[in-house]
């Protein structure tokens, strides 16, 4: 419910500063009821000319939607703290380091478990190996893996300062540029943020980190579809999205969501394929043969049913667990594993190219 009730609210125009409600920061608070839902709205003047009309805009585009429910918005008083913070994201923005980045790929996964962050590295690493720049930015804030899977656990980020402006120094391993939450805080820290301190890091990690000149800046979404996917996709121009997914039905049932979340018309990135992770597993000492242990080819049906590109399926190969649990990306030394990475890593390419 709280996503459609965003679409709505970044339906409607501020005709002043031509913003959508949600990309503009106008949206203070949403809680949402079948019985119940509540939106506060928070405008930059303290006598905004236009609040009332969008008030009550926004009352009958949510009343039309949800009919049974008692739908009140409210207008928040502003407060110069809440200028000063809008006047510090515009800056931010300004002085991006992101516009050095060529091109931005987001990998998401409808559920967890997938192995959407162990996709996410090998597939960095393939697209390294044919000669990319490429980052990795471990947007996964409430179980972030990436410093681990790139054995840069230990890893505590300098700060330097650049014509008066705080940067972040990423981790480098083999030339493949690395942020994540996770070289913040201690490895048996619980991370209780609210969704606004989680936007307010990532923001900062999507700004502020050096990445210098990228072909590929992946980023590692958290999985399933909320408020933290809405706001990376209004902090970035993300030219692509990857959906990982395993072959039983179930996951499969949670792709549909992740595609659809990208197609809607008020997100409107380019899906550009999914990879079928865990697809079969076939053991060393009988080559010939396949066990499809969790069921075969559902996110691969799928894909042709949505008119989706596969992009790959990537087989259970111990060496990809061992890479992970040992900081080095199997893509890097087994054979096997970087020969169906490195297919979808070329499809990747090929679709970035067909949407420029």
């Amino acid at each position: 419910m709280d996503r459609e009730i965003r679409a709505i609210l970044a339906s409607v125009i501020h005709p002043e500063t031509e913003e959508n409600l949600v990309d503009g920061g106008f949206v203070d608070s949403i809680t949402a009821t079948d019985e119940k839902i509540t939106v506060a709205l928070r405008f930059r003047k303290s006598r905004d000319p236009f609040a009332i009309k969008i008030k009550n805009r926004v009352e009958q585009l949510i009343t039309e939607l949800y009919p049974d429910a008692t739908v009140t918005i409210f207008i928040k008083q502003v407060d110069n703290s809440t200028s000063k913070r809008k006047e510090q994201i515009e800056q931010m923005h300004k002085n991006t380091t992101t516009s050095t980045v060529a091109k931005v790929v987001a990998i998401a996964s409808g559920k967890g478990g997938v192995g959407k962050s162990t996709v996410t590295s090998n597939l960095a690493v393939a697209l390294a190996k044919e000669g990319y720049k490429v980052g990795v930015l471990d947007a996964d804030i409430y179980g972030p893996s990436q410093s681990k899977m790139f054995g840069v656990e230990g890893y505590l980020p300098d700060a330097v300062q650049v014509d008066g402006q705080d940067y972040i120094v990423p981790a480098e391993v083999e030339n493949i540029k690395i942020i994540s939450i996770a070289m913040f805080i201690r490895p048996t820290d619980a991370l209780l943020w609210r969704g606004t301190m989680a936007n307010s890091a990532l923001r900062q990690l999507i700004h502020q980190t050096m990445w210098g000149e990228l072909d590929y800046l992946l980023i590692d979404l958290p999985p399933g579809t909320g408020d933290i996917h809405l706001s990376i996709i209004s902090e970035l121009k993300i030219d692509g999205a990857v959906i990982v997914s395993t072959p039983q039905q179930v996951a499969v049932a949670d792709v549909v969501r992740g595609v659809e979340m990208f197609r809607n018309p008020n997100v409107n990135i380019p899906v550009l394929g999914v990879i079928e992770n865990m697809a079969w597993f076939t053991p060393a000492e009988l080559p010939n043969n396949r066990y499809y242990i969790f069921g075969q080819g559902g996110a691969a049906r799928y894909a042709e049913s949505a008119g989706v590109d596969l992009l790959g399926q990537i087989p259970i190969i111990q060496a990809i667990m061992e890479g992970s649990d040992s900081g080095k990306p199997a893509v890097w030394s087994v054979s096997e594993v970087e020969k169906h990475y490195r297919q979808a890593a070329q499809k990747v390419v090929e679709k970035l190219m067909k949407e420029c």
